[in-house]
């Protein structure tokens, strides 16, 4: 009597769990990358932020004998994708400090975790960091505000 071997398709458990890790492996790779890109992204959120701020601190101070606060000067007191807590401190009739200070994932985003924005009568500097400090050295800082 003949045999009849019926041949079957399909994968073998060693061939699903080689797929599985080659597919592990380039998925660990490819991550950071892309986080990294995610990160630049909401950065970004927290630079048009700024600006907008920067305009209304100086169509408050066209009409007011000093610069204002985040409610005088109508600005909410988060980023546009909420990734970004503003907050403006000393505003005054020279000049004023805004700090954007990253919150929720965007923590992850060490170097830049904070950016800082000073208006001094007509000296506008930008300042970044892992912390309130903001003391990231001057590539960094490039890195942080010009992406």
């Amino acid at each position: 009597m003949k045999t009849l071997r019926i041949r079957q398709a399909g994968f073998t458990l060693v061939e699903l769990l080689a797929g599985v890790s080659i597919a592990g492996v380039l998925s660990s790779i490819a991550y950071p990358s892309f986080e990294s890109q995610i990160q630049k992204a909401r950065r970004s959120d927290a630079l048009v932020s700024m600006m907008q701020l920067q305009l209304a601190e100086e169509r408050w101070r066209a009409n007011s004998a000093s610069y204002g606060s985040l409610s005088q000067i109508g600005m909410a007191a988060t980023s546009a994708a909420g990734t970004y807590a503003l907050e403006v401190s000393a505003p005054g009739a020279d000049g004023y400090v805004a700090l954007a200070s990253a919150v929720g994932l965007q923590q992850r985003d060490v170097n830049c975790r904070y950016l800082k924005l000073t208006v001094d009568a007509t000296t506008v500097t930008q300042a970044s960091g892992p912390d309130n400090s903001v003391a990231n050295a001057a590539d960094a800082n490039r890195r942080c505000w010009n992406q």
